[in-house]
């Protein structure tokens, strides 16, 4: 609540003063969500507040642009700026990605779902 609806200048300087962007988990946690807030959901927008912020910018980042991925998928990124990153492929991250959902899938035993 504290960053919505201000303009985008406003909500970092208000990350950054109020809730800080420090390594401690009472910074970062809520930093992320604040900046997934800014961001309106958009993970690559998220990614790039998150670089900018100072602080634990790859523990802000990683957790803010994680959460909106996760909503909107690869196809909810900017194909062009993905195709410029370099050092990643992903045709060997995206089975890697599969394997990791399937691996945290509950398994069917008897009937009966367990966590693997």
């Amino acid at each position: 609540e504290l960053v919505r609806g201000k303009r985008d200048k406003e909500a970092i300087r208000l990350i950054v003063d109020l809730i800080g962007t420090g390594v401690a988990s009472q910074e970062s946690i809520p930093a992320a969500f604040a900046v997934l807030e800014v961001a309106n959901g958009d993970a690559w927008r998220a990614a790039v507040i998150s670089a900018n912020l100072g602080g634990d910018t790859d523990t802000i980042g990683a957790i803010a642009a994680g959460m909106a991925g996760a909503c909107s998928g690869l196809s909810g990124l900017p194909q062009d700026q993905i195709a410029g990153l370099k050092g990643i492929d992903l045709a060997e991250v995206e089975p890697l990605a599969n394997d990791l959902v399937a691996a945290r899938m509950p398994k069917a035993r008897g009937g009966k779902e367990d966590a693997a």
